[in-house]
């Protein structure tokens, strides 16, 4: 019997099922620094400005599962994700990608993205992920 993953969203954890095994994925500050060198940034707010173009290459898909899968403690290497299958094929991987950023950088769910909220004058404007400290 396989066991349960219950992933800690106050900690930035999602889950995933990877090769039909469900895999507890984070983006711990030690991956986030693993991406940092990946991507060639030099700050957090950087590799999420890069995140926020919407714009990823299945390479990049592959470094950050891969990071999340071993921020989460799984023992994987981005050849051992690049072989990996999930439901969906591309579009299940970058479904994945996707709410690992968001579970990492955003104040809002991916569901929600879209909801407007107030800053301090009281004018309204769309929600954006930012930068968590954690």
């Amino acid at each position: 019997m396989t066991p349960r993953v219950h992933p800690n969203r106050h900690r930035g954890e999602i889950a995933a099922c990877l090769d039909g095994e469900t895999r507890l994925l984070c983006l711990t500050l030690g991956a986030l620094a693993e991406l940092e060198s990946a991507f060639g940034v030099s700050d957090l707010s950087e590799l999420a400005d890069r995140f926020q173009s919407g714009r990823l290459s299945a390479q990049d898909i592959v470094r950050i599962i891969g990071a999340g899968l071993r921020g989460a403690g799984n023992r994987v290497d981005d050849e051992d994700v690049a072989a990996m299958s999930t439901e969906g094929g591309i579009a299940g991987f970058a479904s994945i990608a996707a709410q690992l950023l968001w579970a990492t950088f955003a104040q809002t769910p991916p569901g929600q993205a879209g909801e407007q909220v107030s800053d301090r004058e009281g004018e309204s404007r769309p929600s954006a992920p930012q930068a968590a400290t954690r």
